[in-house]
């Protein structure tokens, strides 16, 4: 419960708004409170000498009293269920900006569906705790206190007859929380699970269609859900118990107040009126006792969800901006890998060893070798998708490190090979990094991307929505719309990771033919599998497990005879075959 103290630094804007709400539910229960006491009155002053007159006036007080209790228990729910809406918009934004400053590795280990709940059902639980419980927590501390002052001054010794039932409600409170909390935990885990699973099957539909998995994904899909419904039967099955269980000791006292406060009044030690008034008192707090069980619930489960959320909000973005940032005097593009030897994990193999190379301003460089040679890796330390070790990566002569880490990025487009889009239209994901783009602009890069033959065919051209991650476009669609995304950047570094792999080679040839002035003035980086596009590169580097074992260009490597002299026959005996088979 320590846990959801941490909450209340996101009650500091609000602070005004939580007092008024708070002053707000005061005031409803001090009218609240006026009615026994105006009842009790009335009840004297009827026996005392009853007339329609002393009926009239009790009523019109009543319903004043009850009028104004109205009133303040609108202010109250007006006033602190709209802050407990504003905390979680505040949280649901601060945990999605975080997110998105979170590196790959981080999504490596946690579930996209795992991180949809955290932000709905537990943000909703943190939620309900920011309002709705400290509502029915303020009211339920302010209605109990007032009302036992009250019975104290009308009987003490009824009062402490009523109150027989007191230790066994808060043993009772102790006991049902804590297994409320533990079985939510449960419950909550279990729903990350379930809609993990959802996720990954509507994610993934091509694929299970395409090997006839329906049947055993939904197999498992209903295992999955029969836990999480025995995990909820069981929270729902303490939950039930616990209320009826309050109500139960709560008539113990009204039982023993009835005997022991009849007597009283009997012996004339308090008056008819005095006992109504303290049955009501009495029934001031059986509201209270169930909020008290009902609050708890909300806390138990709060606590629970804000763990969870903190769990992923302490993680530290790995890569951030530098205490003191640097820029270069007069940024043009070079690029300097110095002595690079980098591994995912300490404790992991290099991935990259003792890369050395100078690239000038408006080079283009091609990267080529086997699978895991470390390509994308090398790319990916620029822009600093991964960190590289401090003092090897530098670009215009400052380590990237030290750039902001917004100016370095705007510097720098990527088209990595799997091209995410998304569910939008064609425009509107070629747009993606400069949404003031006009429409001719779009046109020019979609043009030059070699997209603009398809987008005739498509229903609506560029206005035509692609359906979520692209659904509805080919691989090769999909990668000249990320292309086109990356041109309209207009960046000073462009990386293409294999950015034309699902195009057939005649197509691949077309838009590197149309890029040729797109590439112009910039640096280039191209990994490709087909050498041939690399023809024109100023510089080629061949990687082979994590070092580069040649360079030079297209022409000086065929020459040499070596590894890229070996891709280059092999990749044409390829395409000879291919022809012949055709």
């Amino acid at each position: 419960m320590r846990r959801l103290a941490e909450l209340l630094p996101w009650f500091r804007p609000y602070r005004s708004r939580v007092a008024a709400g708070i002053a707000s539910i005061l005031g409803a229960a001090a009218f609240g409170l006026a009615a026994p006491l105006l009842l009790g009155g009335a009840v004297d002053a009827l026996e005392a000498a009853p007339s329609r007159a002393t009926v009239a006036r009790y009523a019109g007080l009543l319903l004043g009293v009850a009028l104004l209790q109205g009133v303040f228990n609108f202010l109250q729910r007006r006033i602190l269920v709209a802050v407990s809406r504003q905390i979680e918009f505040d949280l649901r934004n601060e945990y999605f900006t975080h997110l998105a400053r979170l590196p790959a590795a981080f999504y490596q280990k946690h579930r996209i569906g795992d991180l949809l709940a955290r932000s709905s059902s537990d943000l909703g639980a943190v939620r309900m705790v920011c309002g709705p419980a400290i509502m029915y927590a303020t009211h339920t501390v302010a209605t109990a206190a007032g009302a036992l002052a009250a019975m104290l001054w009308i009987d003490p010794a009824l009062t402490g007859v009523s109150l027989v039932a007191a230790p066994l409600l808060a043993a009772a409170t102790r006991l049902f929380g804590e297994r409320i909390h533990r079985r939510y935990e449960v419950v909550q885990r279990e729903f990350a699970a379930l809609s993990a699973r959802a996720q990954e099957n509507l994610a993934g539909v091509r694929v299970v269609r395409a090997y006839a998995r329906e049947a055993t994904e939904r197999s498992a899909f209903e295992e999955r859900n029969r836990a999480y419904l025995a995990a909820a039967l069981r929270l729902a099955r303490w939950q039930s118990a616990f209320h009826p269980l309050l109500q139960l000791l709560v008539g113990v006292g009204f039982v023993a107040v009835l005997g022991f406060g009849g007597a009283r009044v009997i012996q004339g030690a308090i008056s008819l009126g005095d006992f109504v008034a303290f049955h009501f008192f009495l029934g001031k707090l059986v509201w209270p006792t169930i909020a008290v069980g009902w609050v708890m619930n909300l806390a138990q489960r709060a606590a629970a969800s804000w763990l969870r959320l903190r769990e992923v909000l302490d993680v530290a973005p790995a890569i951030a901006d530098p205490a003191t940032p640097r820029l270069p005097d007069a940024p043009a593009g070079a690029v300097r890998f110095a002595g690079v030897d980098f591994a995912f994990r300490p404790d992991a193999p290099a991935v990259l060893a003792g890369i050395e190379v100078d690239v000038a301003a408006g080079a283009v460089v091609g990267i080529v070798g086997p699978t895991g040679a470390g390509k994308s890796t090398l790319l990916a330390l620029l822009p600093r998708l991964v960190d590289p070790p401090p003092g090897t990566v530098f670009l215009d002569g400052v380590d990237v490190r030290d750039w902001p880490l917004a100016r370095l990025r705007a510097e720098i487009a990527m088209v990595p090979q799997e091209s995410f889009l998304f569910s939008a239209t064609v425009a509107e994901n070629v747009a993606v990094g400069r949404p003031e783009a006009t429409r001719a602009e779009i046109e020019e890069v979609v043009r030059r991307a070699g997209l603009a033959h398809d987008l005739a065919a498509l229903p609506r051209g560029l206005d035509t929505p692609v359906g979520e991650r692209g659904l509805t476009l080919s691989g090769g669609q999909k990668q000249r719309v990320a292309l086109a995304r990356a041109l309209l950047r207009e960046p000073r570094i462009l990386l293409l990771d294999d950015a034309l792999s699902a195009v057939d080679a005649r197509t691949e040839a077309a838009v590197l033919a149309g890029l040729g002035t797109a590439f112009r003035g910039r640096t280039v980086f191209v990994v490709a599998h087909r050498l041939s596009t690399l023809a024109a590169a100023d510089l080629i580097l061949v990687l082979d497990r994590g070092r580069i074992v040649e360079r030079g260009t297209h022409a000086e490597l065929v020459a040499r005879g070596g590894l890229y002299a070996r891709l280059d026959r092999m990749q044409r005996l390829e395409d000879e075959l291919a022809v012949a088979a055709g």
